[in-house]
């Protein structure tokens, strides 16, 4: 009887899996849809129905995947995002001087490197110039990042503050 349990199990699970990777694939469809000349203005809107608003500006890589939806994702239109990126709910991309006018910001975008991992609520302003998150990079839950990162690197807190190096990541033995 327990492998019987555990075949059903089993399956449920794969079923369950499955579903959950559809949605995800779902979201990310919906993300690439924009790049479409017929159905771009219509995958932006309700990507951002569903939550995640992602001007039609936003230049974005290949294999870049909205971890659950990312539900509450902001993104400012002058972002460009690199390969493999993974983003979690409730990210933002943008503005630190959101109390001038647009006319007066020294603000010319934000680059997110390649494989980088911006984990749940977290926040990447930039008050002047260009911020870049280098690649393989992975900003910690709820971080607040407010400079430009290196390769391979590890923040976290409010403001962001570089912690550690990413295990693994080829540049991670270099100090």
């Amino acid at each position: 009887m327990p492998a019987a349990a555990s075949r059903w199990g089993n399956a449920i699970w794969s079923r369950r899996s499955n579903l959950a990777a559809s949605r995800r694939d779902f979201y990310t469809r919906l993300l690439y849809s924009r790049r479409s000349r017929l159905f771009g203005r219509l995958a932006y809107l309700l990507l951002k129905l569903l939550g995640a608003e992602v001007p039609l500006s936003v230049q974005i890589g290949e294999g870049v995947t909205l971890e659950h939806g990312a539900f509450g994702l902001v993104v400012h239109p002058n972002a460009v995002i690199g390969n493999r990126v993974k983003i979690y709910p409730g990210v933002t991309l943008g503005r630190a001087d959101i109390y001038r006018p647009i006319e007066e910001s020294k603000f010319e975008g934000i680059e997110i490197g390649d494989e980088a991992i911006l984990s749940p609520g977290a926040k990447v302003l930039c008050e002047a110039g260009q911020l870049r998150v280098g690649a393989g990079t992975v900003l910690g839950a709820n971080a607040v990042l407010l400079q430009s990162t290196g390769e391979g690197e590890v923040w976290v807190g409010m403001p962001a503050k570089r912690v550690d190096k990413r295990a693994g990541w080829p540049s991670a033995g270099a100090a």
